[in-house]
């Protein structure tokens, strides 16, 4: 660790110094993000999943505003889930099979999508600063960022964006 001292108006010219460790939102995000509306179906959801090679999707409104976020890890939460029911009495224990994997795999595809994606968005300002996005990408263990600016979904950072630019200013 290198430890540097610095007087206090040198700090902000400093900044300049460390490079792509001062990166904002904004500068590392992607523009282009797919995205499906709020009454669309899952079908439409693993349609984008496919054709694009991706794992996640905002959900936005009519006005573009981030109202959930669904994954592949909802998605296989749905279709993995068992309701099989077991009762048991004194005498014998009787179990009640749920659906089928088959059926709840065809069953999720007409589903809106709003039925099984996350409801409590975890997203960031456009202007938020790497260190910041490191953080909340680490520590809520999640692959994906939504940004937003003035509450429209303007850009996505990933996992990757944000290692990728603050390692190539050092490597």
């Amino acid at each position: 660790m290198q430890l540097i001292f610095l007087r206090r108006e040198d700090y902000f010219k400093s900044k300049k110094f460390f490079g792509g460790l001062n990166l904002q939102a904004y500068e590392i995000m992607i523009n282009q993000v797919y995205k499906v509306k709020e009454n669309d179906t899952v079908r439409s959801v693993i349609e984008k999943f496919i054709e694009h090679g991706i794992s996640g999707l905002p959900v936005v409104n009519d006005r573009n505003e981030i109202v959930a976020y669904i994954s592949d890890g909802d998605i296989m939460r749905y279709i993995g889930k068992t309701k099989d029911i077991v009762v048991d009495s004194f005498y014998y224990i009787n179990v009640i099979k749920g659906e089928e994997f088959e059926e709840r795999v065809e069953q999720i595809l007409d589903l809106n999508v709003m039925k099984i994606s996350k409801n409590k968005v975890i997203k960031v300002a456009w202007n938020a600063e790497i260190e910041k996005i490191a953080g909340i990408l680490g520590k809520k263990q999640i692959k994906k960022l939504p940004v937003e600016r003035n509450g429209v979904l303007v850009g996505i950072i990933s996992r990757g964006d944000v290692i990728r630019n603050i390692f190539k200013s050092i490597l």
